[in-house]
């Protein structure tokens, strides 16, 4: 996810310190999640060697769950960034979400 590893005492409020035996020994700073959600979908874009819109029904569940298991879904607002990037609504994202918890 090209998290940045530094000292503890350089953290910031949103970075994450690491402790051992209840001393800090690092901090790791992740990079904005949006941004890395935006990044993934502009690399299954590459892959697939078209707009994530064009592709048929199928190939856009895949896509659905490829993004769960990589935690797209978890991003304040992932839903509706997925949701415009497949060209479809939210309520087709969670369709295909539910369709395959219920699988």
């Amino acid at each position: 996810m090209g998290g940045e590893m530094l000292p503890p005492d350089q953290a910031g409020p949103d970075d994450v310190v690491l402790s051992w035996e209840g001393a800090a020994v690092v901090a790791v700073r992740l990079p904005q999640l949006a941004e890395s959600l935006d990044h993934i979908l502009a690399a299954m874009e590459r892959k697939q060697g078209r707009p994530l819109s064009e592709l048929d029904r199928k190939a856009k569940q895949e896509a659905v769950r490829a993004l769960e298991a990589r935690g797209a879904f978890s991003v304040r607002h992932g839903v509706e960034t997925v949701a415009t990037a497949l060209g479809v609504s939210r309520f087709t994202v969670y369709n295909y979400l539910n369709r395959e918890k219920q699988a």
